[in-house]
């Protein structure tokens, strides 16, 4: 009896595992369009690999869809910034304006900054079709040049400057195995606030999905989705190499996979401002999250998903 309890038991978990195999959204692989960046003159060069050594100092990596009216604002401030900062020669930087899928002109507004600052600053990598924020970020962090690498949303919701902070909580962590370490920029500081200008039912939404989190996949971090995080190029080739979700809940992935490998993670305070215009969709987007987090559980510990040399104890 026992054993055909045990036997079942596989044959069910084996079923489960093949169902949720199923069920994993396929990355497609680069499209050859994909490969390429125009000059601002107009002619395609490659972009280079994660995989390839740095060489320069910081990737700024801006996922974009229809962002064609909050993109130049957000380029505004950071260009500004960056080109100040700039006048200490031994400061490089790239910015890499990630097109995913929009129907509105993102890419020709992206462009201008390119034919403005020259493609060794400004890149536009425009996908082919939309893939969701996490394959845009994964997408345009593949083709960084940086030893580190910054991921800001197009919104502009964080200062450009308070990379500063973020730069200084990655300099606090002492141990760094191998190099890898993520510093994540954090909106938890405003909670009371936030919560007092929320509806009841969106509050409610909030604190459910950071439950989820919690429940699930990540802890010790209190705001997993705040999208202004910076890595060192070592710990992005590990994270996004072994990234699966391509939407909203990739921020929790990415990190639960940090904290799998024993990547350093500190979280630090940085300004945020609610800006008009949010592709996120409060009922619908936070279903579809916490939807993905209960499958971002259930596929590791099937093995549908797998960490190579990590024993995941969940």
């Amino acid at each position: 009896c026992c054993n055909f309890i045990i036997i079942n038991s596989h044959i069910i978990f084996r079923k489960i595992k093949m169902i949720l195999t199923a069920l994993i959204p396929h990355i497609t692989t680069r499209h050859e369009k994909e490969k390429h960046f125009l000059t601002a003159d107009g002619k395609e060069e490659s972009f280079p690999s994660l995989m390839d050594p740095p060489s320069l100092d910081l990737s700024v990596v801006v996922p974009s869809y229809n962002e064609e009216l909050r993109l130049p604002v957000m380029m505004d401030e950071a260009m500004e910034y960056l080109e100040k900062r700039q006048k200490n020669p031994s400061f490089t930087y790239e910015v890499i304006v990630v097109d995913d899928g929009s129907k509105d002109k993102t890419t020709e507004v992206a462009m201008k900054y390119t034919k403005k600052y020259g493609a060794q600053k400004v890149r536009v990598l425009t996908l082919v079709k939309n893939r969701g924020k996490g394959g845009a970020v994964r997408m345009g962090t593949l083709s960084s040049r940086g030893r580190f690498i910054l991921m800001a949303d197009a919104d502009g919701a964080t200062k450009f400057a308070d990379i500063e902070k973020v730069e200084e909580g990655l300099e606090s962590i002492s141990e760094k195995p191998d190099n890898m370490a993520i510093s994540c920029g954090s909106r938890a500081h405003l909670e009371k606030e936030s919560v007092a200008q929320r509806s009841l039912f969106r509050t409610f939404l909030m604190f459910g999905f950071h439950f989820l989190v919690w429940f699930f996949c990540v802890r010790g971090i209190k705001d997993t989705q705040c999208g202004f995080k910076l890595f060192t190029r070592e710990a992005a080739l590990k994270t996004f190499s072994s990234l699966h979700v391509e939407r909203w809940a990739f921020d929790v992935e990415l990190l639960f996979i940090a904290q799998c490998f024993d990547i350093p993670v500190v979280e630090v305070a940085v300004n945020w401002t609610e800006i008009e215009g949010s592709k996120l969709v409060p009922f619908w987007s936070w279903l579809q999250m916490g939807r993905d987090l209960v499958f971002i559980r259930l596929r590791y510990l099937t093995g549908a998903w797998r960490l190579d040399g990590v024993h995941l104890n969940i």
